[in-house]
């Protein structure tokens, strides 16, 4: 069977399983896998003997294998990570990065705050987390002004949806670093630095386009984000989460559980794309001793902040181990599905394809914007069709692995870094969000917009940042193709 057709069967299998079937991602990621496994591939034959349902059994168990291996590769990021951001946020030291940075900016850049404060805590902590702590201050900044709601709450989205889509460790991106085989501080640092321009454009250059065109939405009262004490949050007197002011951290303290993690492993992988070794770089860029340091700093914060002793501390912090567990497995359910996607022989296919692209071992710039475009195609259908920005970037980061893999049995040089495949797929799973996704809600339910105010606000600028993140790509490989 040709590998194109097998990926298209397991595509759609993981849409109807998410959406008709209402099966949870896990295992429509496991199923898709182990379908994929059992269809006959022109790549892979079985041994002589063995019958079908044996082969298809075997296959099931690489999948698992695959499974595994993912796991052992991203579930300790993962999983600190997710402590980290609920450190932040109960201990009050996110809400200190956020007042700090709309006293830095005042009332009338109150929109670049809210999108800076998204965008830094959005690395280790969910999207629909930082939502929900920053949409409270949108509210209030509207008390304050008068104007401008609108615009407050994308910016907020803008910075929160890019890191959470680009940055490790976060799921979708520390699993695409792992897939592709980037180094994850080149991964860091490049994702942070693409993201930028498209969160400026989403969050504040797309909001006065709108505004400009007549629509200017305004503030509603909405289940679970009061309006009274909005001001009281926006001047920083009212306590965070139980937590009094005197016993909040300071701005420094509160940003370093972000900052370090991002510090060391960039630091490392910098240091060894200049040539140059040292021991102790290596040892604390280690992404799971940079983790592990960083979340020492996070509990050490909300032990402090809020008195809790050892016992209350492990107790304060199992939900977002609960919360990890789940994520570890749609993720590493991901990594064998791409596994197997990759064992069809789909990037042999695809590159045996594009061989006139090729001048003496080098890809040439057609081949080269041919891919971005694969990359960014492939995780705007997914992300259209089944809703899940991170069953996107997973489901394109296989399909460019394999072909990827591809290139390089058939030594073919590419014209740019694969950080740039990365963001492509990135952005790509940003086109579109509707109905079938989760953020859609969050932020149609807490914004207090309408389906069809959700839809010409967060819709459309989630497409239009898609869009510009792919032409921003296209740019980049060009001027600065990193080699």
């Amino acid at each position: 069977m040709s590998p194109f057709l097998i990926l298209l069967v397991g595509v759609l299998f993981i849409v109807a399983a998410i959406i008709w079937l209402k099966l949870h991602p896990f295992f429509a990621l496991v199923l898709a896998a182990v379908l994929v496994g059992v269809l006959p591939s022109n790549a892979v034959e079985a041994a002589p003997g063995v019958s079908a349902w044996e082969q298809a059994l075997r296959s099931f168990e690489n999948s698992a294998a695959g499974l595994g291996l993912m796991a052992g590769k991203i579930g300790i990021v993962i999983a600190l990570a997710a402590v980290i951001g609920q450190c932040l946020m109960e201990s009050g030291a996110a809400d200190r990065i956020t007042q700090t940075l709309l006293n830095i900016f005042g009332e009338k850049r109150a929109s670049w705050a809210l999108l800076l404060s998204g965008y830094c805590l959005s690395i280790p902590v969910f999207f629909d987390t930082v939502f929900f702590l920053l949409v409270p201050l949108a509210r209030a900044m509207f008390l304050r002004t008068g104007q401008n709601y609108m615009s407050y709450v994308m910016a907020i989205c803008a910075g929160g949806v890019i890191t959470h889509g680009i940055v490790p460790p976060t799921p979708g991106p520390l699993l695409m670093a792992e897939t592709l085989e980037i180094d994850l501080g080149q991964a860091i640092l490049g994702g942070f630095l693409i993201g930028l321009p498209v969160a400026i454009f989403g969050g504040l250059v797309l909001p006065k386009l709108f505004v400009s065109r007549g629509l200017d939405l305004p503030m509603r009262d909405t289940p679970g984000v009061p309006s009274a004490g909005d001001e009281e949050i926006a001047t920083g007197k009212a306590e965070a989460d139980g937590v009094s002011q005197g016993n909040a951290p300071g701005f420094f303290i509160s940003i370093l559980p972000v900052a370090l993690p991002v510090l060391l492993i960039t630091a490392h992988s910098v240091w060894k794309a200049l040539g140059n070794e040292s021991d102790v770089l290596a040892l604390l860029g280690n992404k799971n001793l940079a983790m592990f340091i960083a979340t020492g700093v996070a509990m050490w914060l909300l032990a402090r902040s809020k008195g809790y002793t050892l016992k209350q501390l492990t107790g304060a912090i199992e939900p977002a181990l609960r919360e990890a567990g789940v994520i570890i497995l749609i993720t590493a359910a991901g990594g064998a599905f791409g596994g197997m996607l990759k064992a069809t022989g789909i990037g042999d296919t695809i590159s045996g394809m594009v061989t006139g692209y090729v001048d003496g071992g080098e890809a040439t710039g057609g081949l080269g914007i041919l891919l971005i475009f694969i990359a960014w195609g492939s995780a705007a259908v997914m992300k259209v069709a089944q809703g899940s920005g991170t069953v996107a970037v997973i489901t394109a980061a296989g399909i460019m692995a394999g072909v990827l893999a591809g290139l390089d049995e058939a030594e073919v040089v590419l014209p740019y870094h694969k950080i740039y495949i990365f963001a492509a797929i990135s952005f790509g799973a940003k086109v579109i969000s509707w109905m079938n996704d989760s953020g859609y809600w969050v932020v149609c339910k807490m914004s207090g917009f309408t389906e069809k105010e959700t839809l010409k606000t967060w819709t459309a600028q989630l497409a239009a940042m898609g869009i510009f993140g792919l032409i921003e790509v296209l740019v980049l490989i060009h001027l600065f193709p990193l080699k």
